[in-house]
């Protein structure tokens, strides 16, 4: 089972797409997704 994964993202629209982008290919390789930073096992 991979870990669960939390991306805070902070700052502007440019980061925001950013991490859409990151958390997409997080999720296409499996990883469980949260916004719960208590809940991630990484948080990016």
């Amino acid at each position: 089972m991979k870990e669960m994964v939390c991306l805070v993202s902070l700052g502007c629209p440019k980061n925001l797409v950013d991490s859409e982008v990151i958390l997409g290919l997080l999720a296409k390789e499996g990883h469980p997704l949260t916004t719960d930073p208590s809940r991630g096992e990484v948080i990016i």
